[in-house]
C-alpha cells in the first residue's frame, strides 16, 4: 500500500467523521427547536385550538414564533407558520428569510407552504405528516416544485411521535367534550319538556 493511498484514506476517513459530527450537531439542534415548536403547540391547545406550533430560527436564535389561533382570531390566516413568518420578517426587517430554518409540528398546508416559498425559507423541519391537507409531500409538495423559482429542503419526523401525540390527545379530548355537550343538550331538552297534563 502506497503512502499516497494511505494519505487519501486518512483524509477520507477524517472527512466522513467531520460530516458525521455535523449531522449529529444538526440533529441535536433540530430536536432543540422542535421542542420550542411543541411549546407553541401547547399554547394553542390551552386555548382550545388545534395544537400546531412553529418557530423560525436565524443564526441560532429564534426570531419568530407562532401557534394556531384560527378560531380565536376568527381568521383563516391565523396559522402557526404565517404568524411566525410575519414576526421573523419584522425581526429581520425583510420579507426574505433566506438564511432561516422553519420548525413546525405538523406538515404545512397549501397556504403556509406557499408563504414559505414566497419568503424564500431554505429549510423546513416538520414533526409529523398531515395526510388530509399537507402540502410538503402528503397531498402535494409545493415546497419542492421545480416550476417555482425557489425550492425548500425538507427534514421530517423530528420528534414526530410527540408532534403526532399532541394532536391525537387534542382530538380525543374534543370528541369526548362534544359528546358530553350533546348529551347535556339532550338531557336539558328532556327536562324542559312540559309534563303531560292529561
Amino acid at each position: 500500500m502506497s503512502r499516497s493511498y494511505e494519505a487519501r484514506m486518512l483524509r477520507r476517513a477524517a472527512k466522513e467523521k467531520e460530516e458525521e459530527e455535523l449531522r449529529r450537531q444538526q440533529d441535536l439542534q433540530d430536536i432543540r427547536y422542535m421542542k420550542e415548536a411543541l411549546r407553541q403547540a401547547a399554547k394553542a391547545a390551552a386555548i382550545g385550538e388545534v395544537p400546531i406550533g412553529c418557530v423560525i430560527v436565524h443564526e441560532g436564535k429564534i426570531i419568530g414564533r407562532g401557534y394556531n389561533r384560527r378560531n380565536t382570531d376568527k381568521s383563516t390566516l391565523a396559522h402557526a407558520e404565517i404568524t411566525a413568518i410575519r414576526k421573523a420578517s419584522k425581526a429581520l426587517d425583510d420579507w426574505r428569510l433566506e438564511e432561516c430554518t422553519l420548525y413546525v409540528t405538523l406538515e404545512p398546508c397549501q397556504m403556509c407552504s406557499g408563504a414559505i416559498v414566497q419568503a424564500r425559507i431554505p429549510r423546513v423541519v416538520m414533526g409529523c405528516r398531515n395526510p388530509k391537507a399537507g402540502c410538503a409531500g402528503s397531498i402535494l409538495n409545493l415546497l419542492q416544485m421545480k416550476e417555482f423559482n425557489h425550492r425548500v429542503e425538507i427534514t421530517e419526523g423530528v420528534l414526530g411521535e410527540e408532534c403526532s401525540n399532541i394532536l391525537k390527545r387534542f382530538f380525543a379530548d374534543l370528541r369526548i367534550r362534544l359528546k358530553n355537550e350533546k348529551n347535556e343538550k339532550i338531557h336539558k331538552k328532556e327536562t324542559d319538556l312540559p309534563e303531560d297534563q292529561s
